[in-house]
């Protein structure tokens, strides 16, 4: 393990990632500063508008030599401007042109930039498939030219997007320690034998995510395709006319869904919907990025129906105060996963135990499995 730090640390949140970014500080804050120390490693930056919703980006001190990290949240339409009088949400371009701002009034003089960019920017269009734009090859392109070392991402859409870049870092992070700590901390009776719990993928796209969860845990996979109308297109995509299930029987077990979006959500549903058809006992749901485009009033319906138990999505996007107040929903926090990430990289050290936590994923299921065989014997005990 190294020692020297690659440059002094400085860290950017874009608008809309302001309490993330104070978290990710405080733990920083708290390895790294001497008691009775007070700093701070944000550096405080804006990108103000003009009337006609033009922009410019400003930072108000100095990162000359500096090793820099900006955090970003392509998709959170929560943050607001004004243009021409009106109130407009940030779409992701938007937000995309305010990083390009920050990283433009950097102006080359930072030793390095990381962006770390939870959700992928254009994630979803990283191939081509007929005439059509490749944006995010494009987007990652554009911040590696403008002077980007490394890009740090979560749950990729398709992580082979990065061979696009393949001269630059491109980190593909997945949070499967902190869903299964969340769900072992939620669910203290739930059973990890194999006769009990089952991985399933939704669709074929979500199937390397599963086959992790499945060969880690040593649970049964189970999964859906999705057979869709390829002569019509709706919303941008070939609709879906239905899923069907190859697996093993789910009868009487608990089962984890596991996928990367949940966009409408009406596919997810729609599976939870068949597995507890299929006799499945508790339905939980692993996402990285729950989006809820068309709000959470069809998850409210179903839950009220018992189509699902617990939908778990993480805080590395915008959630409304309304989804948080659901009671179905659970946030898993990934605030000090990615302070260790900037800890370790500005550093220069290697990220490889961090990305691969088969050995933190082993103890905690001992500690779990322990801790369960423990309360058992208590209860087996006579009075």
């Amino acid at each position: 393990m190294g020692n020297l730090l690659s440059g002094e640390l400085s860290i950017i949140g874009m608008k809309g990632c302001e309490d993330f970014t104070r978290q990710v500080d405080v733990y920083l804050r708290e390895w790294r500063c001497r008691e009775g120390e007070d700093r701070t490693f944000i550096v405080r930056s804006e990108c103000p508008r003009f009337g006609t919703g033009e922009a410019k980006g400003l930072i108000y001190e100095t990162l000359r030599g500096r090793d820099v990290y900006i955090i970003s949240d392509m998709f959170n339409y929560g943050v607001t401007f004004k243009m021409y009088g009106m109130t407009v949400p940030m779409s992701p371009d938007d937000h995309f042109q305010d990083l390009k701002r920050i990283i433009g009034a950097i102006g080359g003089k930072a030793k390095r930039i990381t962006v770390i960019m939870p959700m992928l920017y254009e994630g979803r269009q990283h191939r081509r498939a007929a005439r059509e734009s490749l944006d995010c090859a494009q987007a990652l392109h554009e911040l590696v030219n403008m002077g980007v070392a490394n890009i740090i991402t979560f749950d990729a859409h398709d992580a082979r997007v990065q061979n696009a870049i393949p001269l630059s870092g491109f980190e593909n992070v997945h949070p499967t320690y902190q869903m299964l700590k969340a769900l072992l901390r939620c669910y203290q009776d739930i059973s990890l034998h194999p006769d009990d719990l089952m991985i399933i993928s939704p669709d074929e796209g979500a199937m390397s995510r599963c086959i992790y969860y499945s060969s880690v845990l040593g649970l049964d996979l189970g999964m859906f395709y999705k057979r869709r109308d390829y002569t019509r297109v709706v919303d941008g995509r070939n609709p879906i006319e239905a899923h069907e299930y190859l697996g093993r029987e789910v009868r009487g077990k608990d089962v984890i869904v596991v996928e990367d979006i949940i966009s409408t959500g009406e596919s997810m549903i729609d599976v939870c919907r068949q597995l507890k058809a299929k006799g499945a006992a508790r339905v939980f749901v692993f996402c990285s990025f729950g989006l809820f485009c068309n709000g959470p009033e069809a998850f409210d319906r179903a839950y009220a129906e018992g189509v699902f138990t617990k939908v778990f999505t993480t805080n590395l996007i915008y959630r409304t105060p309304e989804l948080k107040r659901r009671s179905w929903y659970e946030e898993v926090n990934m605030c000090k996963y990615v302070s260790l990430i900037i800890d370790t990289l500005n550093y220069d050290n290697s990220l490889s135990e961090l990305l691969n936590p088969v050995s933190r994923i082993n103890k905690l299921v001992e500690r779990y499995k322990a801790e369960h065989a423990n309360i058992q014997m208590r209860l087996d005990q006579p009075i």
